[in-house]
């Protein structure tokens, strides 16, 4: 696949809120043990924005624009905040109707730049940022100019930042009160940005 059109990038979206919605309990489940237990619905009342502002979307410059800005004016919370961020982010690195390799990874990578604008949060601190990071590195890393390989690179190295979180303690946000506590679960922020990355690759 050496071009991502428009049509591809809304099934990309389209699965991803579809896999988040199977997978809200898990998500607010994790949330409880270290937050306030409301992760799964947040994700997906997002995602929901997102997509619903996508399906408008004609190229992708001003379509990934709009969803950035829609979904943080329609959606309030910290969630909303950084994937507002992440699509705002990757409209400033992408334009037209059609994207080559460099071009996804271009969009990725600009993504990734703007959500690091709005947090602190590290690779180790266990969050979102843990599954994002990685995620982005990897598409960017990959040597193929194949788009499906990349999200593919993209989709493995946010599973293994998501399943990394088990073992580390929060640094980051309330979850940082709860110490040691916090070790033993994945994060949910982590977790549910990994079923994002896994659902766009398979998209494809």
């Amino acid at each position: 696949m050496k071009q991502l059109t428009i049509e591809n990038f809304k099934a990309m979206l389209d699965l991803a809120l579809k896999h988040i919605k199977e997978r809200e309990d898990e998500f607010s489940k994790l949330d409880a043990v270290i937050g306030d237990g409301d992760h799964g619905q947040a994700i997906v009342t997002a995602f929901s924005a997102v997509v619903a502002t996508a399906q408008k979307g004609t190229e992708f410059k001003q379509m990934l624009n709009d969803m950035g800005f829609d979904v943080m004016l329609q959606v309030s919370g910290s969630t909303s905040t950084l994937l507002g961020a992440f699509f705002l982010g990757m409209s400033d690195h992408a334009s037209g109707t059609e994207l080559d390799a460099a071009g996804v990874k271009a969009m990725f990578a600009g993504g990734l730049a703007n959500v690091q604008k709005q947090t602190k949060a590290q690779k180790g601190d266990k969050t979102m940022m843990d599954a994002l990071i990685p995620a982005v590195e990897a598409i960017e890393a990959c040597q193929s100019d194949d788009i499906k390989e990349i999200m593919q690179a993209g989709a493995v190295a946010a599973v293994e930042g998501a399943k990394a979180t088990v073992d580390m303690k929060a640094n980051f946000g309330r979850a940082r009160n709860y110490g040691e506590r916090s070790v033993g679960h994945a994060d949910s922020g982590a977790s549910s940005w990994s079923c994002m990355f896994q659902s766009f690759a398979q998209a494809l």
